[in-house]
């Protein structure tokens, strides 16, 4: 699956190990929170760059004490109304303080992604055939967030009150 990344379509060298899965011979894998607990020994010993998949069940907190291991936290949204991976993207910025990608999976509506990067996501998998501009475009269509993001752009709300208090 296509990765979009800093606005620009690229494949991806991660593989999702699913449960259940062979192992990947070698090379970044991305496995869920349940493999990382039954084998986090072998997954540390492998030598090669590692990621989890969180659920929008799981959190953040789950995960808190072993981050360092993690080049990559994947978030999934299994349907497009289901908003909790925003705020697990958020913990992990800001509760967390977490430096590495931090993907959406799943269910992603063009319409989510400037919300996705406010919230702290860096990295989307996209369907083939979607195109940096048909993503870019998204990023476009609101000028004033309504939401507070991660980088502190006044949001609607804060101006209309700033206009009404007249400053």
């Amino acid at each position: 699956m296509p990765l979009l990344k800093e606005g620009k379509i690229s494949d991806d060298p991660w593989v999702h190990w699913w449960d259940g899965d062979p192992e990947p011979e070698f090379g970044p894998v991305i496995v869920t929170l349940r493999r990382w607990r039954e084998d986090r020994d072998h997954l540390l010993e492998r030598g090669c760059p590692l990621g989890i998949q969180l659920t929008s069940e799981q959190t953040p907190g789950e995960i808190r004490d072993d981050l360092q291991y993690f080049e990559l936290v994947a978030l999934d949204f299994p349907v497009f109304t289901d908003g909790r991976s925003y705020s697990n993207a958020k913990r992990l910025r800001q509760r967390f303080n977490y430096k590495g990608q931090v993907r959406a999976t799943g269910n992603i509506l063009r319409d989510q992604y400037l919300n996705m990067l406010r919230c702290g996501f860096d990295a989307l998998e996209v369907k083939d055939g979607e195109t940096e501009k048909d993503w870019q475009t998204a990023t476009q269509a609101i000028s004033t967030p309504f939401q507070p993001g991660l980088e502190g752009q006044p949001t609607a709300m804060s101006l209309r009150q700033r206009r009404m208090a007249g400053r």
